[in-house]
């Protein structure tokens, strides 16, 4: 279970005393996620007799505290915009942002829906849509955040794992540090730039059958390249357990996010390169969290070896007809 940090009966009765949300019915914690505390909380009010749910999270280590206001102040800012995503509650002094048990703390509205186990083609044509309005709507977010989880941020997980990378895929170290020169000399810049998710994976999308509900968990969304948003959902969404593309699925989710926002030709001959650095970006996070890893912790890391498997695909592919479009299919 993803609960790092327990929170005494006390304490959360003293804490939900700022909010007009009621009295506590129940406290659980949620097992899925693996950078910070969340419990389902519900509460009840005297004049509604059915609880209402919300999620309250307590966040750990590795997100910034300084970055928090960036995260509420997106989520009010698309929701207000018409965006589905989890809502900040604030308390009667206006705040979201507070403290509970030696934490940083927020709570946020309950989004209904379950993420889909094996994504679909109708799955990723709902995602790219999706993705595009809310890229739309976050063009007129004030709020900047730099992308701590690019070429520099690769470069510094690099080599906090270079000694150890041999022992987990033998010539990892090596294919690592020519993968990172590569791409830090071709990275694409000067492409149209925005409020990014960076972390779209099936378990941050709510769906009500085939009906796209929502987005989760913001905490590692950005200001970058909007097309590199698409090229970490290419990843996610669209590789199969033998780490083949299905282009069925890549060529929807391009397509529904261009039915929306079409690409600009940069873009569309970028996505090759951003697909490849959203590749080795996962391949290295997940790297750091193996070879990190406290074998007596509950949450287990995710196998790096697969995105070793997308990112050797990627460096294969001669243009961006290999994820099953042509630049007129996205740019209309």
């Amino acid at each position: 279970m993803a609960v790092y940090t327990d929170v005494t009966d006390e304490d959360l009765v003293a804490f939900l005393g700022d909010y007009d949300i009621g009295e506590v019915v129940s406290l659980k914690g949620i097992a899925e996620g693996v950078e910070n505390t969340n419990y389902l909380l519900q509460t009840v009010t005297a004049d509604n007799a059915a609880p209402q749910s919300y999620i309250l999270t307590l966040y750990e280590k590795r997100v910034h505290r300084d970055d928090l206001p960036y995260f509420l102040g997106l989520m009010d800012h698309l929701a207000e915009s018409g965006i589905s995503c989890p809502t900040p509650i604030h308390g009667r002094d206006g705040a979201a942002l507070r403290e509970l048990a030696g934490r940083p703390a927020a709570i946020v509205s309950f989004l209904s829906g379950i993420w889909p186990k094996k994504s679909t083609p109708k799955h990723c044509a709902k995602l790219g849509a999706a993705l595009a309005h809310m890229h739309e709507a976050g063009q007129s977010y004030d709020g900047h955040r730099a992308n701590n989880m690019s070429v520099t941020g690769w470069q510094t997980l690099v080599a906090q794992t270079r000694d150890q990378a041999d022992d987990v895929v033998p010539g990892l170290k090596g294919l690592l540090d020519a993968e990172l020169g590569e791409i830090s000399a071709n990275w694409p810049d000067n492409l149209p730039t925005g409020v990014i998710h960076a972390d779209l994976f099936p378990d941050n999308v709510f769906f009500l059958g085939e009906n796209l509900s929502g987005f989760i968990d913001f905490y590692f969304a950005c200001n970058d390249a909007l097309a590199y948003d698409l090229a970490i959902c290419i990843n996610a969404w669209c590789f199969e357990a033998d780490n083949s593309l299905n282009v069925t699925k890549a060529r929807a989710l391009l397509r529904g996010y261009a039915s929306v926002r079409p690409l600009t030709r940069r873009e569309f001959d970028a996505l090759p390169r951003l697909a490849r650095g959203s590749a080795l970006r996962f391949l290295l996070t997940r790297l750091y969290d193996w070879v990190n890893h406290d074998k007596t912790a509950f949450v287990q890391p995710k196998d790096p070896k697969q995105f070793l498997g997308r990112l050797r695909f990627h460096q294969q592919v001669d243009g961006p007809g290999a994820y099953g479009v042509s630049f007129e299919d996205v740019s209309t």
